[in-house]
């Protein structure tokens, strides 16, 4: 299901991209091993948000790495470097995307020792996606860290810009959306698929990969996504909220009540917004670390 182009982001030190096949087809991912001579703690999975990638990822890799962790980010179903159908959308319904989730798990934990411990990391929409897998099956994972990732749907302003883009999606082509967002102002203020790891010809290419409907079904479920926090908080397994000081698409005083909702550790990582992972990426692979030494002392 991976597409056999060559990619745009070289992987981090020491990492290698490849296509990880699993009984749901290939996907693209990121794998960053522990180096030798340091301890391994663990193996993170790392599921980037809406109009991301992987690549939102490649900060963290190195620190984690350091700490023990070695992390595993991918691309999701029609995302950036993993294929999927151009304008069929029930493949790229949350279900089935959260299913895409287990079969990774399912591949990876097949190579891991049995007292591995498997974290499971989203960011954004990718923090729903995993939601919805955990709901389905929490027992391949060792924790669950949601990165500025909230309990519903997105805020009201949020809603604005994904309905600008369904519009544009819907009358454009992919160049001509992009040069459309681009036209909006620098890439550093227009945000979005303009905004993540790599120069201004990386994200183009990197936009340019994804499918439209996989952009046009995961928009509108970050619009309409209902709270599911009671459900999650039933499921025994430890969480932890991660987000920025802060964020225009969930509150961050949202994310402060759905961590007490779920009793579970909270993080904020000040001069961090919406992306903690690419603001500060120190401080969060730290926060990240942390946790999971905690989890394992525990």
């Amino acid at each position: 299901m991976t597409r056999p182009t060559s990619s745009p982001f070289p992987p981090p030190p020491g990492a290698r991209s490849y296509a990880l096949r699993t009984v749901r087809g290939e996907f693209a991912v990121v794998d960053a091993p522990v180096p030798a001579g340091v301890e391994p703690r663990g193996v993170a999975l790392l599921l980037p948000g809406f109009t991301g990638s992987k690549e939102d990822f490649h900060l963290l890799h190195e620190p984690l790495a350091a700490r023990g962790y070695r992390t595993v980010a991918v691309d999701g179903r029609g995302q950036n470097e993993s294929d999927g159908p151009e304008s069929d959308e029930s493949p790229y319904a949350q279900e089935e995307l959260a299913r895409d989730v287990l079969a990774q798990t399912e591949t990876l934990t097949a190579s891991l020792g049995p007292d591995t411990p498997l974290h499971l990391v989203g960011h954004s929409l990718g923090g729903q996606i995993a939601r919805a897998a955990v709901l389905l099956d929490h027992s391949p994972f060792a924790s669950f860290t949601l990165i500025a990732s909230g309990p519903a749907e997105i805020s009201d302003s949020q809603k604005q810009r994904v309905k600008l883009l369904q519009d544009a999606l819907a009358a454009l082509t992919m160049p001509e959306v992009w040069q459309a967002i681009l036209a909006m102002g620098p890439p550093e203020e227009v945000g979005g698929p303009a905004r993540g790891f790599g120069g201004v010809e990386q994200l183009r290419l990197r936009w340019l990969n994804h499918k439209p409907a996989q952009l046009l079904t995961t928009g509108r479920q970050l619009c309409a996504e209902p709270n599911r926090v009671a459900e999650l908080a039933a499921v025994p397994l430890p969480f932890h909220v991660l987000s920025g000081a802060r964020d225009d698409t969930w509150p961050v005083t949202v994310l402060d009540d759905m961590a007490v909702q779920l009793r579970a550790h909270r993080t904020v990582v000040p001069g961090a917004e919406h992306s903690p992972n690419l603001d500060q990426p120190l401080p969060t692979a730290h926060a990240l670390a942390d946790y999971w030494d905690r989890r394992s002392q525990s």
